[in-house]
């Protein structure tokens, strides 16, 4: 097949979240299976690295219509790990940051010329894969504007929802200025929602096939308590839904290899390899040099949705037993972990950055790794602990429960620690039941060691995308 990728960033070049891993992952490893593989974003010049940058090549340029505006598309081009990788430049769209106040404008232009694109690199696609609310006007401009050109008549629509809460909401009047659509298009089964156009709805509705990333994400997001508002849509819709579970590319996140960690390991010289990296990082970090103290993690954004009132709620409580706390993010919770930071020097090291070589040396070195989401679509952290041999303690929702599975003393199964409501008491008590059996090393050692030997690839999740594509084709 023929399948061409949309996203408004991938990973190396451009990336604030999962999204960009995933569309760094997914199009190699469905070109590793023998598809001629596209992927398009835009060409941010001030935030791809120079050693990228210069390694394209400029193909040309083109003008899409953008509604009345007739707007230039330059394109760069580079081979990575067997996917042509487009970059569509223009100054006026994609000079700054990745996001800004002017996105609907920005990735309703997106949106037009990645569908030019199509054409003008002759790239015939079997199916083309779009990817959260920015590339939501993508199937609904087909629609319009495509569907009965001989070019693009077969082509088909696949839609991933990565994060249902950010949906690209605009007035009627604003996004027909933007794309031309006529009044067709802005009806209550179609764009508008609760009094505004909603981009994401667009391609639920226009879309031949819908995935989440994650079963049980999937089935969360038609109720109410996750649907954002739109479970009504995807119900509408839910026979083409579809939750697949992303993969991680262990060749960027495998101890074994990792050339960022102080000791490299393996599952049969994990305690050892585990030991070595938390001395290290303790010495790196300040903290007291203990091989016996629990170390736990925390990576992440610090948003509300990572379920940080309850580590707040709880800290002090957890800091009471003799343990280790390692933070590593930025954003909307930095001055309360400053302030434990500072409380408790010899307990705690603050790290208020994004620090890649960073992460991979706390998943190293760390024993537990806290994902006590309010909500999680998939989830990377608790895949990339689980390779390191940091056992995860999770909340159930989304990818978390579809990935770890909490220790059970009569069967004596499980490759992690979890909880079911959304409670501080709740996650307080896992954490320390979680504690007390660090203390038991040999049972420790055997929660560990099933952590290390799950997969979650990106070979697996791959195929099932394939499926998805051969079934929209039929």
């Amino acid at each position: 097949m023929k399948i061409c990728y949309l996203s408004a960033e991938v990973e190396p070049f451009a990336k604030s979240g999962g999204l960009g891993d995933v569309m760094g992952a997914l199009p190699k490893a469905v070109a590793k299976l023998g598809h001629e593989v596209a992927v398009v974003m835009p060409y941010y010049k001030d935030v791809i690295a120079e050693k990228f940058q210069s390694q394209m090549q400029y193909l040309g340029y083109y003008y899409s219509d953008v509604a009345w505006r007739h707007q230039y598309v330059g394109v760069f081009t580079m081979k990575v790990n067997g996917v042509d990788v487009y970059f569509l430049d223009n100054e006026f769209y994609f000079k700054g940051p990745m996001y800004c106040f002017a996105d609907n404008e920005r990735f309703a232009y997106f949106a037009k010329a990645s569908l030019d694109l199509l054409g003008w690199l002759n790239f015939q696609a079997d199916v083309v894969h779009c990817n959260d609310w920015s590339t939501g006007l993508v199937p609904v401009l087909y629609d319009a504007f495509y569907k009965h050109n001989d070019f693009y008549r077969d082509m088909k629509f696949v839609y991933t929802v990565h994060n249902l809460k950010y949906q690209g909401w605009a007035s009627k009047g604003e996004l027909q200025d933007l794309t031309g659509l006529d009044d067709y298009y802005f009806t209550d089964d179609r764009l508008m929602h609760n009094g505004s156009a909603n981009m994401m709805k667009g391609a639920l509705v226009f879309s031949h096939a819908i995935t989440t990333v994650s079963p049980t994400y999937a089935q969360e997001i038609t109720t109410p308590e996750y649907g954002c508002g739109l479970e009504g849509v995807i119900n509408t819709h839910i026979g083409k839904l579809h939750g697949v579970l992303n993969g991680v590319d262990y060749k960027a996140y495998n101890p074994y290899y990792d050339k960022l960690i102080a000791k490299k390991y393996g599952k049969k010289s994990a305690e050892e390899g585990k030991l070595a990296n938390k001395l290290a990082l303790q010495e790196q970090l300040g903290l007291p040099i203990r091989e016996d103290v629990p170390m736990l993690a925390l990576i992440s954004r610090l948003v509300d949705q990572k379920g940080l009132d309850l580590v707040l709620d709880q800290i002090h409580y957890i800091l009471q037993r003799d343990v280790q706390f390692v933070l590593l993010g930025t954003g909307d919770y930095e001055e309360p972990f400053r302030r434990i930071g500072e409380e408790y020097p010899t307990k705690v090291s603050a790290n208020l950055t994004f620090n890649n070589k960073l992460a991979h040396q706390i998943y190293a070195a760390a024993d537990f790794v806290l994902v006590p989401s309010l909500f999680e679509p998939c989830g990377l952290t608790q895949i990339i602990g689980l390779k390191y041999g940091a056992v995860p303690i999770v909340r159930e929702t989304g990818g978390l429960k579809d990935t770890v599975f909490s220790y059970n003393e009569k069967t004596k199964k499980g490759n992690g620690f979890s909880f079911t409501n959304y409670n501080a008491h709740d996650f307080g008590y896992t954490v320390h039941r979680a504690l007390d059996f660090f203390a038991d090393k040999q049972v420790f050692a055997k929660i560990r060691k099933r952590g290390l030997a799950c997969s979650y690839s990106w070979h697996r999740s791959s195929r099932r995308y394939l499926e998805i594509y051969e079934q929209v084709k039929k």
